[in-house]
């Protein structure tokens, strides 16, 4: 399918309640700190506010956003990531102790060998102490090779724990070419209003802040969330795809 056809069929997606789309506690996994907020932060708002707040993992350290800086080096700047992470867990009304910081290297995010498969066990390990039913991960299709690789992280652990639910949000696959080929097959899933949570969702946001070009000074092509890709993400519904 085209990536048009595709963005038309999660339009059309139905819209869900919070306990038809995702019953129970949820393990949201985040290639980097700020695709929790993008992609589903009204769902974790609206899931603490329902009194079953959601463990969030982020999978690396978001180190590799601004490579020319050099009054932020790589271990500077995954500290301040990790800061504005809390920061944006805070303004949706999660406490700090359901996020989990694995600091794998950004940009080098594993999909197999000896490290990807402590992760898969780390993630199990957190899975079943928080009694989850639900795994959130970004979409295959995100165009990422760490989105990638959290994608197969997420299928490894539902091969071992095969009752886990598992649910995709979309983030930069929102922005590919509308005539881009894809390897889809008429996808399933929800929509969750979320339109009480904006305002809320969009403090989540600029929370992160060296994403918004507002903290590193020194590297003028570093990175910067595009206003093209906060206008998608900034929309009465979230969407979860079925996987």
């Amino acid at each position: 399918m085209k990536v048009h056809e595709i963005l038309e069929r999660f339009s059309r997606f139905p819209v869900a309640s919070f306990d038809d789309i995702a019953p129970g506690t949820s393990l949201i996994l985040a290639p980097h700190p700020d695709d929790e907020s993008l992609g589903c932060g009204g769902f974790i708002a609206k899931a603490v506010m329902q009194g079953r707040p959601p463990v969030v993992v982020f999978v690396s350290d978001g180190a590799a956003s601004h490579p020319g800086s050099r009054l932020w080096p790589p271990e500077r700047l995954a500290l301040r990531r990790q800061e504005e992470s809390r920061n944006a867990a805070h303004a949706l009304g999660l406490v700090s102790d359901r996020l989990f910081f694995l600091g794998l290297q950004d940009s080098a995010v594993p999909q197999a060998g000896g490290i990807f498969e402590k992760t898969v066990e780390h993630l199990l390990d957190l899975a079943e102490r928080y009694h989850c039913q639900n795994i959130l991960v970004p979409w295959l299709h995100d165009p990422h090779c760490d989105h990638e690789a959290v994608w197969v992280m997420a299928q490894r652990l539902r091969a071992l724990r095969p009752d886990l639910r598992l649910l995709a949000y979309p983030v930069w696959g929102l922005t590919l070419p509308p005539d881009k080929e894809l390897n889809e097959r008429q996808p399933t899933g929800w929509r969750l209003n979320v339109e009480a949570f904006l305002h809320t969702k969009r403090r989540a946001i600029e929370a992160h802040r060296s994403q918004m070009g507002l903290v590193v000074e020194d590297d003028p092509n570093g990175f910067v969330l595009p206003e093209h890709l906060l206008e998608k993400m900034l929309q009465p519904y979230e969407i979860f795809i079925a996987s």
